[in-house]
Formats: C-alpha cells, structure tokens, sequence
C-alpha cells in the first residue's frame, strides 16, 4: 500500500536563512554520518534546468546505511540491500528527492518539498488532486518537543531546549507554547516559515513492505 504523508515543520526564521541553514545542516549530518563502513558518498553533483523547477542544482548520492537500518531488516537482508540511490533536485524554495533501492527494485521514495513564509497553515501547497488529498495524511512536526532530538545530536548537545534558548544575534526566543502563530508578542515569534514535506512511500514487497514503509516514515520524520 502505498503511504502518503505530509511533514509541516514550522521553522523561527526567514527563508533565506533557512536556505543558508540547510546547506550548512546537510554537510554536516553528511560528515558526522560517514566513515570509512558507511555513510554517504556524491556520484555527481551539477547544476541543471528544466520546466518544472527552473534553474537549480541537481546531486546524485549512495547512502550505506547497514548501522542505521532496523535490526530486523539486517536479519534478513543481504549487506547490499542497505544501499540507497538518492537523486535530488534543488530548486529553493521547491525541492525534489527520490530514494531507490538497487536491490529491492520495487522500492521508491519520493520527498517534494515547497518552502513557503507562513505558519504552516496553508492546505494544498502540493497541487493535489482530490484523490491525493483524500490519501494524504497532514503531520506537524514541532521543534521544541522532547522528541524532535535530532536538534540535539546536530548541534553537539545532549541538553538543546529551544523552549529556554535566545538567539543574541537575531532576538528571536525562547520558542514558549504556539510560537508558531508568527504574530510580534513577548513569548510568540514575529518570523516565521514552513517546510512542506510531501513523501510517498512504496515498498510493493509481500510480508515485509509494509513494516519497512513505517520504518522509512519513522526515520524521516
């Protein structure tokens, strides 16, 4: 069954600043995230232009992910079955990513992204049909949570609350309950934007697909 599921992530800043913050975000989860056994290699990374997304810049990268991968999946899967083929079109504030697998050739991710500067409020920035909308499920994905900790991992701290942090350079925070509304207050944010993530996951696979498409979503999120 194929799984549609859309992540709203309402972020503290401008787009611009999110574009330059994502760039920076993306090199190091790569660095912090490969070693000489696995992590991420670039095959090709160029510019390109097309009808859809304009001008942007177009990366091909493998991701050996044998550590990452549940403990089940590594059971029963071969060692090249946890080497994923990604292609991603950056065309900010749009983006495109697919995922495949060489092995389950079956498998596909796809993750389209549009960056928009509003509280994550906006219905159908996808352009979906009413079939889509139907299948689609709407996710919001809030920074401050206790459970939102890859915040923490990234930035070298086991201890990140953005619930008590103040950015000295842009005065924005602590981020205290419904900050996201983007309305100038003493415990609201005045900046605002939201990534809308739209990922459709197929794993068409007998006895198996099914728990590794709630696995694939679980990690993404």
């Amino acid at each position: 069954m194929v799984q549609v599921k859309e992540y709203r992530i309402v972020m503290p800043m401008s787009l611009e600043e999110y574009r330059v913050a994502q760039t920076y975000m993306v090199l190091k989860m790569q660095q912090q995230s490969t070693n000489e056994a696995e992590g991420v290699e670039i095959m090709e990374n160029r510019p390109f232009e097309n009808d859809v997304y304009g001008k942007g810049q177009y990366t091909s990268k493998l991701y050996r992910l044998q550590s990452k991968a549940p403990s089940w999946l590594t059971t029963i899967a071969p060692k090249e079955a946890l080497v994923m083929q990604e292609e991603s079109w950056n065309a900010f504030p749009r983006c495109k990513t697919v995922i495949k697998c060489p092995y389950f050739t079956k498998l596909c991710v796809t993750i389209e992204t549009v960056h928009l500067e509003d509280n994550g409020k906006s219905i159908n920035v996808h352009g979906l049909n009413k079939e889509q909308l139907k299948a689609r499920q709407v996710e919001f994905i809030d920074i401050t949570l206790p459970t939102t900790d890859y915040w923490s991992y990234a930035v070298g701290s086991s201890d990140f609350d953005f619930t008590k942090f103040k950015s000295e350079k842009t005065g924005r925070g602590p981020l205290l309950e419904g900050w996201q509304v983007g309305i100038l207050s003493v415990d609201k944010c005045d900046t605002v934007m939201t990534a809308y993530k739209l990922v459709t996951i197929n794993v068409p696979y007998w006895g198996f697909g099914s728990k590794l498409e709630q696995a694939l979503l679980a990690e993404i999120s």
